[in-house]
């Protein structure tokens, strides 16, 4: 079966083929670490971590680089506002380099928690100020750039096909992604943007460094394309991110790196689509945005909200409330349930090599291997579970297959310890298994109520009904 993705360069579902017959280069937008990320932000990595663990069910070796964004990003997509590592400092009376660390580690203790893989290159951006520079250069001796006004802009004048992969009309296109924003007077064309800042209205800056064009920083979206093209080169195979990083960021990163290199850079883009809340897309501008730290103060393990965005597909807006969060919650407690039960039985990993298992193995794969369709692949899981003519072993079998992918940690699943139960409580089990075989099912219903009232749940097994710890 070949892996089928959606390119949005290309706006369809393309055979995959990459570069390299077998390793493929993989580039994520990783987080601007000047606040904790928000649930909205930790959909698109979850999208991306998916992406790459099909890729590698798919036979592929991924060579996987994410970017920290700890200098250059303004309050706006385009080149106005303040450095938000520098307005986050002010605010909270930090300097910039321990705000970038403090949530650098808060975020990857998210990443962490979510069990997704780690990349393998996470690269800060102030480690990487030189390979910038070295890049405006190349863009410099192309003829690409101007000095106006103390900074340096890359002119989308000289190249023909600027805003390709938004689509852009360039006649209705806005200097930033807000409206009322101030346009730089410096621009000799609206549309330029920023390569290295020398001169910021806000005065000085605490993180800036030497450059041929004076002490500054970098613009933002220069520090992408410096980053990806020092670990995977100059031409790779996949560059992800939010839908929000099309129009401004992605379609800026194209335009220097192409203009710099002369040729195509990125062959597949692929984005994740919104998390909405009840007042729509989710923002950290609007304050009381929603933590994975909230959701475990509330009760939620963070596999329940990565079940709940499995629930739909990565280019689909995704409403939250906690209405669906405690449905996914109940869901994937269910599937935990029915692995400890496979496992109480005595279930085992094996090779899956025929009749049905092969056929929900193959109908799995299937589904995300057809950009990425989880809702359909969670429907074969369920149908596993639920199955009658499958053995435990490939019952729990196919569970982990799936989980390689769907990344939930049934491959953590403990066999449940035998409880110690107290004599009322086996007496209760025993008058419940009388009422059982008397098929009196309001008394075992009943029975079964009075032994959760007391801490115990009832599991019914092929072999009999055993007594577990209520969870």
């Amino acid at each position: 079966m070949a892996l089928r993705l959606y390119n949005t360069m290309s706006r369809s579902i393309e055979e995959f083929i990459p570069i390299t017959a077998k390793e493929v280069g993989m580039y994520s937008c990783g987080p601007t670490v000047y606040n904790y990320a928000h649930i909205g932000n930790l959909r698109t990595f979850l999208f991306e971590d998916l992406l790459k663990r099909v890729l590698i069910a798919s036979g592929f070796e991924v060579n996987h680089v994410m970017n920290i964004t700890d200098v250059g990003h303004l309050s706006g997509d385009g080149d106005d506002g303040e450095d938000k590592l520098e307005r986050a400092a002010r605010e909270k009376k930090k300097s910039a380099w321990e705000i970038a660390d403090y949530y650098t580690e808060a975020f990857l203790k998210d990443f962490d928690d979510l069990k997704m893989i780690r990349p393998d290159t996470i690269c800060k951006a102030t480690d990487h100020i030189q390979e910038m520079i070295d890049l405006i250069l190349r863009l410099e001796e192309k003829g690409h750039t101007y000095q106006s006004g103390g900074n340096v802009y890359f002119s989308i004048d000289t190249i023909d096909d600027y805003g390709k992969l938004a689509r852009l009309d360039l006649d209705q296109l806005q200097t930033a992604v807000r409206e009322g924003v101030e346009e730089d007077e410096h621009k000799r064309n609206p549309k330029d943007f920023v390569l290295w800042f020398t001169r910021s209205k806000f005065g000085e800056q605490e993180m800036m460094w030497p450059s041929p064009w004076g002490r500054g920083f970098p613009g933002w979206h220069i520090e992408c394309s410096a980053m990806s093209m020092t670990y995977l080169g100059e031409q790779f195979d996949i560059h992800c991110g939010g839908i929000d990083a099309i129009p401004v960021h992605h379609t800026n990163e194209i335009a220097q790196s192409e203009a710099a290199t002369g040729k195509k850079w990125v062959n597949y883009w692929l984005h994740g689509e919104f998390l909405l809340d009840e007042t729509g897309r989710m923002s950290k501008s609007r304050g009381g945005f929603l933590t994975l730290s909230l959701l475990k103060e509330k009760g939620f393990d963070p596999m329940d909200y990565r079940y709940f965005t499995l629930g739909g597909h990565y280019r689909s807006q995704l409403r939250f409330n906690f209405d669906n969060l405690a449905s996914a919650q109940n869901a994937r407690t269910n599937i935990v349930k029915h692995i400890q039960g496979l496992l109480k039985e005595g279930a085992k990993a094996i090779e899956l090599t025929g009749g049905k298992a092969l056929e929900y193995k193959e109908a799995f794969l299937s589904a995300v291997q057809h950009d990425l369709n989880t809702p359909k692949a969670l429907s074969t899981l369920w149908a596993v579970v639920k199955s009658s003519d499958l053995t435990n072993d490939e019952q729990y079998s196919l569970m982990l297959y799936f989980n390689t992918m769907l990344g939930l940690g049934f491959d953590e699943i403990a066999k449940p310890k035998d409880v110690a139960a107290s004599d009322e409580a086996l007496r209760l089990l025993s008058e419940r298994n009388a009422a059982k075989a008397a098929k009196d099912w309001s008394r075992a219903d009943h029975l079964r109520a009075e032994l959760l009232e007391m801490g115990y749940v009832v599991k019914d097994l092929p072999s009999g009904s055993v007594l577990e710890e209520k969870m």
